[in-house]
């Protein structure tokens, strides 16, 4: 199996790709569009303001890979901002659209009663039987570091809810071949691993998708 983390001149990659090799999957780090196309699973990771998130990505060339291999129905697992920019657009960069992967708008926190961004550790609850969640306690912990969360018009993915302040947003989605976290797994100590090691019997075939 080709598992390729997409390099395309984020941050993070390093604890990402340590993260994914200790869940059994050793990814391959690609800068190169070409390189990832016959890629079996994809991982697209993401730190930072979405605006320059997006314009790196855009610049690095993988938007095509992405759509390609999403339509092509294989693995595909986004994080945090990597997530983020699979929607339609956000409040963070109104002018710059998302890839419009996932229908949804990336809107900011506005509770004054909690600190923004929200750092730190919060609790993700189910919400149908996604295959990342599958044989894990419901109401783990798991690492956050965000001031802006994905607001999906279709509120029935399989996936999991966090409450954050006066807002209920989903923390996890699992749409067919495309599985995305708002939170950071790589962050998330043995349960995030778990998490990554459930992405792993995805892509092994050992877990029928959502």
């Amino acid at each position: 199996m080709k598992i390729v983390l997409i390099d395309y001149g984020g941050s993070n990659l390093h604890s990402v790709a340590k993260a994914l090799t200790m869940a059994g999957l050793g990814a391959q780090r690609c800068s190169e569009p070409d390189e990832a196309r016959d890629a079996d699973a994809l991982v697209l990771p993401g730190q930072g303001h979405f605006r320059q998130v997006m314009e790196s990505f855009l610049e690095s060339g993988f938007e095509p890979v992405v759509r390609y291999h999403l339509a092509n129905q294989r693995p595909f697992l986004g994080i945090c901002v990597g997530l983020q920019l699979l929607m339609e657009a956000s409040e963070e960069a109104p002018d710059l659209p998302g890839l419009g992967l996932l229908r949804g708008t990336v809107r900011r926190f506005l509770d004054p009663r909690v600190s923004i961004p929200q750092m730190g550790w919060n609790q993700i609850f189910r919400r149908g039987d996604p295959p990342l969640l599958r044989g894990l306690p419901d109401g783990g912990f798991v690492y956050f570091a965000n001031s802006y969360y994905p607001d999906f018009r279709n509120h029935d993915l399989s996936g999991a809810v966090t409450r954050y302040g006066n807002v209920e947003f989903t923390s996890l989605v699992s749409d067919g071949n495309l599985h995305a976290t708002q939170f950071h797994p790589e962050k998330s100590q043995t349960y995030g691993l778990k998490i990554l090691h459930n992405f792993r019997k995805v892509v092994y075939g050992g877990e029928s998708q959502a």
